[in-house]
């Protein structure tokens, strides 16, 4: 996306060329592609807010915007390059789909759409609810989500209706996600374990633990789940968590670090500093956790 002023467009070969330019920037503790949610709405927990940029009488801009419960948020996925015309989402279970047919953040234009909460304005700052925009990306753009328009709630919803072999609605008309979701259940050791990791890091892995696994807890490459042995095992940034599935329910029996003993030993030693190295925080969960069996 470039940084040069927007046009109206022009010819560059036989091709037309849109520029566009970010009005501002996101800020939010997700920095990583792995970090950030599916959907806003499986975004538990995760805050943020869009800094706009000065200077470009956005002030004025933003009047009666306060007023808004949600808003749609124009922007780029910036830390993609290139794209697919068929892809895998998360939750196939036919397999791949046409890039158009998802959300998938590989693009011809990377660009995203969301619909966010918005929680108050100050200066030049948006405050947001959950969302799934990583640290830095470029804000292109921001409208008012009008509920009596934008909403559909008994559209169809193509090949997860198909998956679910049900409509997405209840029996009010509420929109409900088409495919039903997995109940999951944390063991007492995983709680303390969760809770722990929380306390130590501010990671809200249970949360998180809880949203993955609930949209499903099939291998899947982009949600990082992939069988261990007897046992299935979901990655959260540098953290494993080891569950099983019976039926649709999913039942997590520990959580243990990602590093392995060799980082782990060069992190005691500290005596050659490494980027391998684990952080202090996964030292002392073993060190915790150590006497009690972390489910693999």
């Amino acid at each position: 996306m470039s940084a040069r002023p927007a046009r109206p467009g022009h010819r560059a070969g036989d091709q037309a060329t849109l520029l566009l330019e970010p009005i501002g920037y996101v800020r939010a503790p997700q920095v990583t592609k792995v970090e950030a949610a599916r959907q806003p709405a499986a975004a538990t927990g995760t805050h943020g807010r869009i800094e706009l940029l000065p200077g470009r009488n956005f002030e004025h801009a933003l009047d009666d915007l306060a007023g808004w419960e949600y808003i749609w948020i124009i922007f780029q996925f910036h830390r993609n390059a290139g794209w697919r015309p068929k892809v895998l989402p998360p939750r196939s279970t036919t397999g791949r789909k046409g890039v158009f047919a998802t959300r998938a953040p590989h693009r011809p234009n990377p660009l995203g759409l969301s619909a966010v909460r918005l929680e108050r304005v100050e200066g030049l700052t948006l405050y947001l609810g959950a969302h799934d925009m990583l640290d830095g990306t470029p804000v292109l753009d921001i409208k008012p989500y009008v509920a009596y328009t934008d909403a559909h709630p008994a559209a169809r919803n193509g090949w997860l209706d198909d998956a679910a072999g049900r409509a997405g609605v209840d029996a009010h008309d509420a929109p409900v996600d088409p495919i039903a979701r997995f109940l999951v259940s944390i063991e007492p050791l995983a709680q303390r374990q969760a809770a722990w990791i929380e306390a130590h890091t501010g990671l809200a892995i249970a949360e998180r633990i809880r949203a993955t696994l609930g949209l499903g807890p099939e291998p899947h490459p982009y949600r990082r789940i992939r069988r261990d042995g007897d046992t299935m095992q979901l990655a959260v940034k540098e953290w494993r968590v080891n569950f099983t599935v019976a039926g649709r329910e999913v039942t997590v029996h520990g959580i243990r670090s990602g590093y392995g003993t060799t980082q782990l030993d060069a992190a005691r030693r500290r005596a050659h500093p490494s980027r391998a190295a684990a952080p202090q925080p996964h030292l002392d969960f073993v060190a915790r956790f150590a006497h009690e069996s972390q489910g693999g």
